[in-house]
Formats: structure tokens, sequence, C-alpha cells
């Protein structure tokens, strides 16, 4: 029987190597490539900056005065918060950072695309549907550089894409193994996926925060309907599907604040384990598709679908069946319970190394490429670099953990109010 699983690890290995071989293609265009640029002398395009919040009274200023200080002009930005079922100052914090605020209250429908329909909805009925021409998405906890918007205008005036990402940096790189792993994995999207994307004419992925997406594409949806835990990859997805196409402004630049606490690290990317998991069961059959249609359009919806397959389940899979038939040897002679063993230590000590040997290899290329744009002693990013495998292997016990277990929509606290949790969970 192990015999069996040996061969079946290795006949996914091979699997799994091909399936995910494009991803050689995308390191070295990201690695050599040079990034795709917009017109030199767009039009200027009116836009509004929607703020996504929860109990953000802590950051939720600073995101605003940075969005207040773009090199854009002013009359066509518009700052608009959703202060969505909060219970502490985050409206009022708003308002006198000079953003129009409009307050949520529903207890049924929880989560950041619920928040987004309602507001979309409020702005039309409000200010009409062609008020705006693009609606720029951002989390509380964001900085934006000031030539963001000028920036991603630029890609927006070629008319080519119906959304697009930035660069997504880090505000607290340094400060654990935790906020590393996360800001690394966002760099290496930024550079080694969504780059190499849109330069071979791929679609990207927007991730959650510092995107734009045109007002054609929110009136043509009426509103916004990606409502599942992972509400953006969803949107991307969809677009994918549709042959709408999402483009990467590499020159235009957030700074994110990544989770410190392990407790928060593991409900987020619960959330986001099992969003995926939605997304599988909802959009598999759409995206097998569309692989077939051909062009880049397939291609599109191969690379989307190879971001949301479960591979992790997989893997776990013929773990568990490795240990079933270990557990079923200990009624053999001893013998046999030894090479059993000894084969079900090499089948996972195989499984370990290679996966920690990939993760490592991505880590240390994104670092390198990406070093002077991280913030931080070189001691500090040489060490993440060696632990970003452990975040990202703690992913193994999140992927079992989602589901089975029913996942809802929680906040991540940022600023002074993790700072204090970091502080109770220490003690």
């Amino acid at each position: 029987m192990l015999r069996f699983l040996e061969s079946l690890q290795f006949v996914l290995f091979i699997f799994f190597t091909a399936a995910y071989a494009y991803q050689i293609v995308y390191l070295l265009v990201g690695f050599f490539g040079k990034g795709k640029g917009g017109k030199q002398a767009p039009a200027l395009h009116r836009y509004a900056a929607i703020i996504a919040a929860r109990n953000e009274e802590n950051v939720i200023g600073d995101l605003i005065k940075s969005l207040k200080r773009q090199d854009y002009p002013a009359e066509l930005l518009d700052v608009i918060v959703i202060a969505d079922n909060c219970t502490d100052r985050t409206a009022e914090v708003s308002r006198q950072a000079g953003a129009i605020v409009y307050e949520r209250f529903n207890k049924v429908q929880v989560g950041k695309g619920y928040a987004l329909d309602y507001l979309f909805r409020r702005i039309f009925e409000d200010q009409g549907e062609q008020a705006y021409e693009g609606f720029f998405v951002f989390d509380a906890d964001n900085l934006v550089d000031p030539q963001f918007v000028r920036e991603m205008n630029k890609m927006f005036d070629t008319g080519e894409y119906a959304a697009l990402t930035s660069y997504r940096n880090s505000k607290n790189f340094c400060d654990n193994w935790i906020s590393a792993g996360y800001a690394l994995w966002f760099l290496r999207e930024a550079r080694y996926l969504n780059r190499p994307r849109t330069q071979l004419g791929v679609n990207c992925a927007v991730s959650g925060t510092g995107f734009l997406v045109a007002a054609d594409v929110i009136r043509e949806d009426g509103g916004w309907p990606y409502h599942l835990l992972t509400e953006d990859i969803e949107f991307s997805v969809s677009c994918a599907i549709r042959g709408r196409k999402i483009g990467y402004c590499g020159t235009a630049v957030i700074y994110d604040e990544q989770p410190t606490v392990f407790r928060q690290s593991w409900d987020q990317r619960m959330r986001w384990t099992k969003g995926f998991y939605q997304i599988d069961a909802r959009y598999t059959g759409a995206l097998l598709g569309g692989c077939l249609r051909g062009g880049r359009r397939s291609m599109s919806c191969y690379d989307m679908l190879m971001t949301v397959a479960p591979g992790n389940l997989v893997t776990l899979g013929v773990l568990a069946l490795a240990l079933i038939a270990c557990l079923s040897s200990l009624a053999q002679p001893a013998f046999i319970t030894y090479r059993v063993l000894r084969m079900l230590g090499r089948i996972i000590w195989m499984t370990v190394k290679g996966i920690s040997f990939s993760l490592f290899l991505f880590g240390a290329v994104t670092m390198l490429s990406e070093w002077k744009k991280i913030d931080g002693p070189a001691w500090k990013k040489i060490v993440f670099m060696f632990t970003f495998p452990l975040f990202m292997l703690t992913y193994i016990p999140i992927s079992l953990a989602a589901l089975v277990n029913k996942v809802e929509w929680k906040p991540i606290r940022h600023g002074l109010a993790a700072k204090a949790e970091k502080g109770k969970e220490r003690a």
C-alpha cells in the first residue's frame, strides 16, 4: 500500500510540476522583463477613492490624508468612506479628515463585499451613474504614494482595462515573521505574478486593496455582486471568465499594514482559504470551460483555476492515506511495522522538503529583487527570508480547519488596537 502511495506521490509531483510550470515563465519575465506603462500625457479622469472600514478610527485618518495629498487635481478625486457596522469613531474621524461618509448597519449581510455593494448603489442614487469614471478601492490601514492616482490614470486612460491592480508594499514588513510573511507574499504576487501577467496579456488578480475598477463595470454589474468571503478573487475569476481585462501598474504603490498577531493571521487566512473553497465550488466549471476557448482568455482562466485550486488538500489526502496504512500495519509483525514507518517518514520528509525548498526559492528571489523597496535592517530581511517557508506552511493546518469549520468575516484590528491586542497575547 505504501509503495503505491509512494508512486502516487511521484505522479502527483509530476502533475503539479507540469500544471504550475507556466509560473517559471512568469518568474523569468518578472525578473528580466520591464513593467508595462501607460500614456505619458493621458486625459485626466474623475475618480472616487472608496474605503470600506469597520472600527478603524486609529488608522483611517492617515489614509485619507495621503489621498488628499495626491499629485492629482483635487476636484477630480473624491474620498468616500463606508463605515460598516462601526461602533467607534470611524465615521467622525473620516468626516473630520475631509471624506464623504456613508454609514451602514446590517448584522446579517456582513463583509466587505456587501459594504461595497451598498456603497456603489448609494453613490449612483445620490450622484448619478455618470459621476465617476472609475473607483479606487482601499483598506483603511493603507497609505498611498503621492503619485499613485496619476500613475494608475496613465494605464486606465489606454482604455484596455476593466480594472487595474498596483504594487502592494508594507508599512510594517520587519515587525515580526508574520508581517514579513504576508508582505513577502504580496511583493512576490506583484513582481512575479501580476507584472508578467500584464506583459504577456494574461489577466491579473486583484488582492483586496489598492485596485481601480472602471465605473462601466460597476454599472454593468448593477453594483458589486461579489459577496463570497474572498470577494476580490471572486471578482478576478469573474473577469477572466467574462473576458474583462485586469492589468497591473507597478509604478502605483500602496503601503499595507500586515497582521502581527498569529490569532488574527489565522482568522484572516482561514477566511481567505474558505473563500477559495467557495470559489472552487461555484466557478470551477466555468473556468474549465474558459480554458477550452483558446487564446489569452483561456490562459487567464487557466491561471485563475491554478490560483484557486486546493493543492494543499490533495497533498494532505496522500499523507492521510499513508498514515492510515501506517496505522493498519500496527497489527503486523514488528519488522513490517518498522518498514512501514520508515517509508511513511520518507514520504512526509520528501513532501515537506520539496514544498519548503520551493517556497524558500520564491521568497529568496523576491527578497533579493525587491531588497531596496523593503524598509528594515538587512539582518532582519535575511532572517525573514528563511522564516517565509514556515509562514506559508502554516497554511496546511489552516486548509484543514477551513474545510471543516464554519468561517465568518471578522475585522482585523490595526494601529493602536492591534498593538494592544498583541500586548495582551504576550501577557
